[in-house]
């Protein structure tokens, strides 16, 4: 077995992308409480920094995420931040877009991290389960909340009542998977998708993710006004207006975020 790293999360960040990876392969990138204390911490900075658009989470050595450490939970540690919740992510992800890019396993509490991103690459090995029930627990971590808004609601029931592990193909036939690659390819592609997005205006992109994660939880009769709420600031913008005259004049935009 490799000695276990100092450092349990390395950021990168690429072209209006931060890159997050988890990097404990030696116990399957599960996570203590130190690791998701630095995914948090990694996810406050890509909300604070205007230069990031979008940001990608994926786990070192072949293997996304196998949820938590129970070693660390044996001896009393609880590997929730406050106000982000279990990793750092599932009570509250970044409101700036965040793409699983998933090689190996995702299962238990790391396939509630890849739930609670907001696009899934994964390669064609790739494993998918919420396997708790087999141990007598529950998948509190938002996977029972999330995965019936990502697939339809008797499968979602079947894989959590039966604990199953899901193939990458079976999850990609469904469309919870966007884009499924061969294996060693998630993160490329994953930075492909991510590079799309950060290519465009960063208002108009947190708004559009915005209103895309709120609006279940509006009315039909008050739909468009807390809509209008999100997006009149992004119409009004500077980079509105240089979106249209980059468009008048064939030119690339250039987002000052304002």
């Amino acid at each position: 077995m490799s000695a276990p790293t100092t450092t349990p999360v390395r950021i990168e960040d690429l072209g209006g992308v931060r890159i997050i990876t988890i990097d404990r392969p030696e116990v399957r990138n599960a996570i203590d409480t130190a690791t998701a204390t630095a995914i948090a911490a990694a996810i406050d900075e890509l909300e604070r920094r205007d230069d990031l658009v979008a940001g990608v989470l994926t786990g070192a050595g072949g293997t996304f995420c196998a949820g938590m450490d129970l070693k660390a939970f044996l001896a009393g540690e609880r590997p929730s931040v406050p106000g982000r919740g279990f990793a750092g992510i599932v009570e509250q992800p970044p409101a700036k877009p965040m793409i699983a890019a998933v090689e190996g396993a995702a299962v238990a509490g790391g396939f509630e991290i890849a739930l609670a991103c907001d696009l899934i690459v994964a390669a064609s090995d790739a494993k998918f389960g919420l396997p708790e029930v087999r141990r007598g627990l529950v998948a509190a971590g938002g996977g029972l909340l999330r995965l019936p808004r990502r697939v339809p609601r008797q499968l979602a029931t079947e894989w959590a009542l039966t604990g199953a592990i899901v193939p990458a193909s079976r999850a990609h036939e469904v469309h919870l998977v966007n884009r499924l690659t061969d294996p060693g390819g998630a993160l490329d592609a994953a930075l492909e998708l991510a590079g799309a997005i950060a290519r465009n205006g960063p208002l108009a992109v947190r708004a559009t993710k915005a209103v895309l994660t709120r609006a279940d939880d509006w009315s039909s009769a008050e739909a468009f006004e807390r809509q209008r709420e999100i997006t009149e600031p992004v119409r009004s913008s500077e980079d509105a207006r240089e979106g249209a005259a980059a468009f008048r004049e064939k030119r690339d935009p250039v987002w000052r975020n304002r």
